[in-house]
């Protein structure tokens, strides 16, 4: 049985943030840590106290994870950036609610002494000779200590502490991999039993050391099982210092999801059913898994869903059959037009997922040269009087005084001037809108102008898929890029501005014009001839979209969302190859261009450049960050290969940001998921001038000193399809309703139905029904209720299996 675990991390909103610049702002931006290693950064957002950022990440995670931190820094163009405050969550506070976290947190004070990281590994025995007892701590070596010089490095010793007594081992210089492996050994004092502590320190010439973590084991776990192995260094025990707001507090939205994967025969049942749903009638459907699904899902919860259930048809070729069963059903229950698809219903959000999945590659042709403009232009647009800044006509006209009218005009030209190409590339892009996406809108059009075929509905079909198309895939996109890979950086304000503008207008297109001239915007007046002349294209550009030959399915079986072959990350990075000692110098890097497909790792000299060199994929052996002092560079990552029984090979590649870096990481580690034999451990440092620059070792094959990290990867669209966990997730969400299902349309006596309103609910819903078809539908929920009730035993008989190994021990393996 698998396990599987993942963190839907979303940073929000600050709010009450110190000033910590002369100009009384801030530029803040927040990093994220999941067990001390950086997983994320925000965008920053410049001259802000109360900043915004609406950035999620999902973090695939190993199973042993501790917690999870934010902290929050001021970036200087000058110096180091300054840190604003920190918020750590344990574990146990993430899992504490099954919803997750949902709220403000006050930021803390950072303080140096908590900020432990790393592992330290002993080997304990109690001994008893005629002198009495004798504790001998074997302190054999740690890894990934936390830096405390300005090398990025520490000068690290151990102290061991058992009653009244304490010994220490000497200290190893410039490195956060020492090897001690000595032997300290106390004897037992009168008294009562004592803990066994042991604390690790950096050494300093000047002042006090630093603290570097602290494990401790009480007297009964020295008396019953001594510690041998790696134990994980925490702080001093100390209570948690609440700054009461005086540093600001951040809105966050944490959620883990834990869970076990049962081997693929046990949901074989379960498939079968949801996949038979989508080729029933949709309208009188009531028992069937998705539709007691569609019934009880909410919120956040309703898109996670959406997304698996997607991922889950796509992988079985069946995305079109259940996109068309969701708007089936949704478009039935529907009497007026214009409330279609307006709320997030399960139909809205699967179309919305559907269209995020497959057609990314998709938006950034049609929407990112644009984009692109609107950033490197910084030109000043708007057409609101009441945020207009008169002052800037200055630079736009020279001619007369300030007024209103010269920023309209001038902002008027701008605006077409942007929309005019975006909206080319629109009604221009009919052959390179996936074919999916195509077949899904074509059966959507066909549904909607079924139901309402009257003459004047006759713009209800286009509205149906332009309000998916431009209301929540092209508008969304235009207004924050960041969010969909467009951009690496939030717009400043001014930018941000303009983008609203554009989203307007694009939102007003995809509305055919209908709510032109009303609400309280009427100064978006000047733009409506504009628009209204674009609306009669894009009717046209509908019309071709959905003209599509074949009514296969949108979307084929296959096991990932995109092929081997297909490019999932590409971009400038700075490479050095591995070099023989003495030769190698930080000036070994140069700028190449990469590309990354499921198959290879290529580069060249430039894009244009016809002469490839590449890495086979599968020789892939581990991917994992360089410590800054190997190079004295930043962001740098190494990619180890082995060809077969051949000797390892390391390429280091240097990326320009850390977000840059986690995102190479993490596509890296997923396009090598299935290779065999990858590495446990691996050097974090370099081998230079005779010996490694991290654990100090001087032979060049030294077993590594540093865990590696493939299970912690970034989740996004091109992630490999995984049915196993997508149904497990299924599954889950049937639980929630089994017992109204059972209620609803079985009379079980030995089902609590105390709720009278669940009751009468489910009575009035079979009133009326003819006998076959509740017949029909009770054999349904019977159905879906045993194949629910497998799955749960299964779940039972492998957690006893593994509770009995636990209790075994290594001898019973």
């Amino acid at each position: 049985m698998a396990k599987s675990s993942s963190l839907n991390v979303r940073v929000v909103e600050g709010r009450a943030l110190p000033a910590k610049d002369v100009s009384g702002s801030s530029d803040p931006y927040c990093i994220v840590k999941v067990d001390d290693e950086v997983v994320a950064r925000t965008a920053t957002v410049w001259r802000s106290l109360s900043p915004f950022w609406g950035e999620e990440y999902t973090v695939h995670l190993p199973l042993d994870f501790h917690h999870l931190a934010f902290y929050v820094l001021d970036e200087d163009t000058v110096g180091h950036d300054d840190i604003i405050g920190k918020i750590s969550l344990s574990r146990e506070a993430i899992t504490a609610d099954p919803r997750g976290i949902d709220s403000w947190i006050n930021l803390s004070r950072v303080d140096p002494d908590a900020e432990v990281q790393g592992e330290v590994c002993l080997d304990v025995q109690m001994l008893e000779d005629t002198r009495g007892r004798c504790l001998r701590c074997h302190v054999l070596q740690a890894r990934d200590l936390a830096p405390r010089d300005i090398t990025g490095t520490s000068d690290p010793f151990a102290r061991v502490f058992w009653g009244s007594q304490s010994l220490e081992t000497s200290t190893i210089k410039k490195t956060r991999f020492p090897h001690w492996d000595e032997v300290l050994e106390l004897r037992e004092m009168p008294g009562a039993p004592a803990p066994l502590r042991v604390e690790l320190w950096d050494w300093d010439m000047v002042g006090k050391n630093d603290f570097l973590g602290m494990v401790e084991f009480p007297p009964q776990v020295l008396q019953q099982n001594a510690p041998s192995g790696w134990f994980r260094l925490l702080p001093f025990p100390r209570a948690e210092e609440d700054s009461g707001g005086t540093l600001g507090a951040l809105r966050l939205k944490v959620r883990l999801s834990e869970d076990r994967i049962l081997p693929s025969g046990y949901y074989q049942p379960l498939m079968e059913l949801l996949m038979a749903s989508v080729l029933e009638p949709a309208e009188e459907d009531a028992a069937s898994p998705l539709a007691v699904l569609e019934e009880l899902t909410l919120g956040d919860c309703r898109q996670d869903l959406a997304t698996k259930l997607v991922k889950l048809f796509l992988g079985k070729g069946l995305a079109g059959p259940f996109l068309d069963y969701l708007t089936r059903r949704e478009v039935m229950r529907t009497t007026d037009p214009n409330t279609l698809f307006r709320s997030n219903s399960l139909a809205s959000k699967a179309m919305e997922q559907f269209m995020k999945l497959v057609g990314m590659p998709y938006l950034h042709e049609v929407l990112k040269p644009v984009i692109t403009r609107v950033f490197e232009e910084k030109k000043y647009m708007e057409l609101d009087p009441c945020k207009m800044d008169l002052g800037r006509t200055r630079r736009i006209s020279f001619k007369g005084t300030p007024s209103e009218e010269h920023v309209r005009d001038a902002s008027l030209g701008l605006l077409t001037g942007y929309l005019g190409p975006i909206v080319d590339a629109i009604v221009g892009s009919v052959g390179r809108c996936p074919p999916a996406m195509r077949l899904a809108f074509k059966q959507l059009h066909q549904c909607v102008e079924k139901r309402f075929p009257q003459a004047e509905h006759q713009d209800v079909k286009y509205l149906a898929i332009s309000g998916f198309l431009f209301l929540r895939f092209f508008a969304p996109a235009i207004l924050t890029p960041k969010l969909f890979d467009l951009r690496d950086q939030h717009a400043d304000p001014q930018t941000s501005r303009s983008l609203l503008l554009l989203a307007k207008a694009v939102q007003s297109i995809g509305n055919l014009g209908q709510q032109l001239g009303q609400g309280k915007e009427l100064w978006m007046a000047p733009l409506h001839p504009f628009l209204l002349q674009s609306i009669s294209r894009v009717r046209h550009f509908l019309d071709q979209l959905v003209d599509v030959d074949g009514e296969e399915e949108a979307g084929s079986p296959a096991r990932a969302l995109v092929a081997p072959s297909v490019i999932v990350r590409e971009g400038y990075l700075l490479k050095r190859k591995e070099e023989p000692a003495g030769l190698a110098t930080r000036f070994a890097f140069k700028k190449r261009y990469f590309w990354l497909s499921g198959e290879t790792l290529s580069y060249s000299k430039s894009p244009e450049w016809q002469m490839r060199s590449s890495i086979p994929v599968s020789h892939i052996r581990a991917v994992e960050r360089v410590d800054e002092g190997a190079f004295q560079l930043p962001h740098v990552m190494q990619v180890v290969t082995q060809a077969g029984a051949g000797a390892p090979h390391t390429t280091y590649l240097q990326c320009k940001n850390v977000n840059e870096l986690n995102q190479w990481l993490s596509a890296l580690r997923k396009a090598s998921a299935p290779n065999p034999d990858k590495l446990a451990a691996c050097h974090p440092g370099a081998f230079r001038s005779s010996r490694w620059t991290c654990c100090l070792r001087a032979e060049r094959s030294a077993a590594g000193c540093s865990r590696t990290h493939s299970a912690v990867t970034l989740g996004d669209w091109s992630d490999p399809l995984d049915p196993d966990a997508e149904i497990q997730m299924v599954y889950r969400q049937l639980l929630l309703g089994r017992d109204q299902l059972r209620i609803k349309f079985q009379e079980d006596p030995s089902i609590d139905s105390s709720p009278e309103a669940d009751t009468e609910k489910g009575s009035r819903a079979m009133e009326g029904a003819c006998p076959d078809a509740l017949a029909q539908q009770r054999a349904a929920a019977a159905r879906l209720l045993e194949v629910l009730a497998d799955l749960d035993q299964a779940h039972e008989e492998f957690q006893q299996r593994e509770q009995q190994k636990v209790a075994l021990g290594p001898l019973g393996h």
